[in-house]
């Protein structure tokens, strides 16, 4: 039975797993016999992932794009297809957030929120598709946000960008579903990253939070391995379109 969770053979790309959320997935995919392609803007924050994964003995290389680069994402999804022979698993994980009341937002600040975490996630799934849909078989993984149901101040486009994630995750999975591609997302909730040091770093924000938690307490990074395991392996073949929240039971609570 576990061996259907098994990743041996299939390559998968993560995007923005140089740090947090995305390294931790990627360890997952890696743990679970999978090639792992790692990716990020800086080569130098790349570099010490990729000399921990071989000390690991992990299948591992590197692609180094910025998703919002349209021609340069089409050349590293080429590159991974051409250098491995195939991409089999598509992790879109890179994405910021900028915060600022929304009487203060600008039309530059929306776009680049929205072209990191929403447009880039649609541009890097229809690259990979592409072999994908030749080969009738792939696996695409959007990471979202418990903000993608509910919602903060001052973080508008991050939290329509993420609500956007989860429409896309259902138009790609009926669309790319009957051609071999299950596509589906995973929304984390409140886990500690460098993206989120301003919040995390506030003692009142951060108990308030655990609180809010019927768990008590944020996530840890490696507690979302498991889902993207499942998502990226034969364990999820009938299971498309679909958003797993993994929070605490923080969207359950009242």
């Amino acid at each position: 039975m576990l061996e259907q969770f098994s990743l041996k053979g299939k390559v998968a790309l993560v995007t923005g797993s140089s740090r947090g959320l995305g390294w931790a997935i990627a360890q997952a995919l890696a743990g679970a016999g999978a090639h792992i392609v790692l990716n990020g803007r800086d080569a130098g924050r790349v570099a010490p992932r990729l000399e921990e994964s071989k000390k690991n003995g992990w299948s591992v290389s590197s692609s180094i794009f910025d998703v919002t680069d349209g021609p340069a994402v089409a050349e590293g999804v080429a590159r991974t297809e051409k250098d491995q022979g195939h991409l089999d698993i598509l992790v879109n994980n890179a994405g910021i957030v900028i915060r600022k009341p929304t009487l203060e937002t600008t039309d530059q600040d929306w776009q680049t929120v929205i072209d990191s975490d929403l447009t880039a996630c649609f541009r890097l799934s229809r690259e990979a598709a592409r072999g994908m849909v030749k080969r009738k078989w792939g696996r695409i993984i959007m990471i979202s946000s418990v903000m993608g149901t509910i919602a903060r101040p001052t973080i508008a486009s991050y939290v329509a960008s993420k609500a956007g994630l989860h429409g896309l995750t259902r138009a790609l999975g009926v669309e790319l579903g009957p051609m071999g591609v299950n596509v589906n997302c995973i929304g984390p909730g409140f886990y500690p990253t460098e993206a989120n040091d301003v919040i995390r770093n506030n003692k009142q924000f951060y108990d308030w939070v655990s609180g809010r938690s019927p768990l008590g307490r944020w996530g840890d990074p490696k507690e979302l391995g498991g889902a993207a395991i499942y998502f990226a392996s034969e364990a999820s073949s009938f299971c498309n379109g679909q958003v797993l929240t993994i929070d605490g039971g923080m969207i359950a609570a009242l």
